[in-house]
């Protein structure tokens, strides 16, 4: 919000999620503080409570509240928070691809699931846990 005027102003490019939350930059969180600050957050900036408010400060608060919900999904989970960590610090992780897989257990596995997608057989299933062990 304007210091003077009160009004909505428009959310930073690329906001720190941890800094919006008021959650140190670590893996770990108190999610009960976490969820505190992001009910007040949107009781702060919600749409509903800007209906009567220009359109650009209805903008501004669907833009806000839009984020704080993103920022608090990806803090709540702890895959996505590790993500975003992984991220602010400039490491990508690597995408995983079969092509890098060897390609003979990629047969193997293949050979599997279609010996599973045959009606059951019990002689399938005791060759299929043989394969396995």
């Amino acid at each position: 919000f304007c210091p003077g005027c009160r009004a909505l102003q428009p959310p930073g490019p690329r906001p720190d999620l941890f800094r919006l939350m008021r959650c140190e930059r670590s893996f770990r969180i108190d999610a009960r503080q976490l969820q505190r600050r992001f009910r007040s957050l949107q009781r702060a900036v919600h749409p509903d409570r800007f209906v009567r408010r220009p359109p650009k400060e209805q903008y501004y608060s669907e833009q806000h509240s839009s984020l704080i919900n993103k920022a608090y999904q990806t803090l709540l989970n702890p895959l996505s928070r590790g993500l975003y960590l992984l991220e602010l610090n400039g490491v990508e992780p690597a995408q995983e691809t079969d092509c890098d897989a060897d390609s003979v257990f990629l047969t193997e596995i293949m050979e599997i699931n279609e010996k599973l997608a045959e009606p059951n057989n019990e002689d399938i299933l005791e060759e299929i846990e043989t394969l396995i062990k």
